[in-house]
């Protein structure tokens, strides 16, 4: 009989809704894991927004005070999906009072901020979790045994693309989204985190970097009231203080060379992910739109050789617990039932599955990187 574990959201938004919904999902996708989320405290300081949480999920709790969710005996794991300025003080604070931790990117505002949580989570023997959720599509998966097999020959260079049109109304609300003391970095931390971490995934660690950034919708109408997700504004205009864009070449540890572009006002894009392998006897090609499919191109003929469409299926990564056989379609919330499976997971047998902190150390070190040489205009080591 499978185990209760006591968990908790912090921070309702979209994000924890997504979290809550894969935590009331893992037992018909994974009946034996051996443990069964129990929803037992949600936090959030935006009034009624708690309780309405509780009455469509099910939480025995609420709360607008994250400190109550360490203190609360009951909780045993955290899900911190509160904006990236909290996510250093929550993180720590739940992993020294013993809770395991699911938390999202970019982890903090800083490579600093995602070190200081990973210090915490080693510290107290917790387990760490980073909402890096494209790795978890069993497509990206399957692209990097097939990369790793030698099936395409040795990679010489790779693509990696993120770009969206969420913040290209200019009406868009000046939330705490654009505000570095709050956000961060803008569309480094928002996007181009996940795509140092496929890039880091597909082909082991980044070596240098060159990067350009800009700022192409300058100001935006401060809000009026509570938000969530990216909503319109209506109040008086302030300052947008982070990276809408960044173009970055990359030079791999492994010789191989990368681009990873990422943009969050590209107008007729929407959520235009993915990412471009070659080598040198083939390639692999993957969208997050067409989530469960790879272009793949292998052989010996080298020049005009063609490329076919691969549908995966049972036996790439987790696909097999959500569908019977190739080309039944997964989404998006599926990847983050895939990543509440691993948090689970790595609770229930005391060793880490899936994306950890150091992976968002790593990313954040690059995205810093990027930072730096966006401002000098030179070559840099993210290590």
């Amino acid at each position: 009989m499978a185990s209760t574990l006591g968990v908790a959201v912090v921070g309702f938004g979209w994000m924890g809704r997504v979290h809550t919904q894969a935590y009331a999902r893992i037992a018909h996708h994974y009946p034996h894991l051996g443990l069964r989320p129990e929803l037992v405290l949600v936090a959030e300081e935006v009034p009624g927004r708690a309780e309405e949480a509780a009455e469509q999920f099910g939480f025995a709790s609420t709360t607008r005070d994250w400190r109550e969710v360490a203190a609360d005996p009951r909780v045993q794991a955290v899900s911190i999906t509160a904006p990236n300025f909290l996510h250093r003080e929550i993180g720590v604070a739940m992993a020294r009072a013993g809770k395991h931790i699911w938390i999202e990117k970019p982890v903090g505002l800083s490579a600093e901020d995602a070190g200081a949580v990973a210090d915490a989570v080693a510290g107290a023997g917790v387990q760490g979790t980073v909402g890096f959720n494209y790795r978890n599509a069993p497509a990206v998966e399957a692209a990097r045994e097939l990369i790793a097999s030698g099936e395409i020959g040795t990679v010489t260079h790779v693509r990696v693309r993120l770009f969206s049109d969420y913040a290209a109304h200019p009406e868009g609300a000046l939330t705490w989204r654009y505000e570095r003391a709050r956000g961060g970095s803008g569309v480094l931390g928002d996007l181009a985190s996940h795509g140092v971490d496929l890039a880091r995934f597909l082909l082991g660690d980044i070596a240098s970097l060159t990067a350009d950034t800009a700022v192409f919708v300058p100001e935006r109408a401060r809000p009026t009231g509570a938000t969530a997700g990216h909503s319109r504004g209506g109040g008086e205009p302030g300052p947008v203080e982070n990276e809408d864009y960044v173009n970055c070449l990359l030079r791999f540890a492994s010789g191989a060379r990368g681009v990873l572009e990422a943009c969050r006002v590209s107008v007729g894009e929407q959520n235009n992910y993915g990412f471009e392998v070659h080598g040198t006897r083939g390639a692999v090609f993957w969208d997050f739109r067409r989530m469960n499919e790879l272009g793949v191109s292998r052989g010996t003929t080298y020049q005009d050789q063609p490329v076919s469409t691969v549908y995966v299926g049972p036996g790439a990564g987790e696909y097999g617990a959500f569908q019977p056989g190739a080309a039944n379609a997964m989404g998006y919330d599926d990847l983050k039932v895939v990543e509440a499976y691993r948090f689970l997971r790595s609770i229930a047998e005391g060793t880490p599955y899936g994306t950890t902190l150091t992976d968002a150390v790593r990313s954040a070190a690059a995205l810093e990187a990027m930072t730096r040489s966006a401002a000098t205009g030179t070559w840099v080591d993210p290590a």
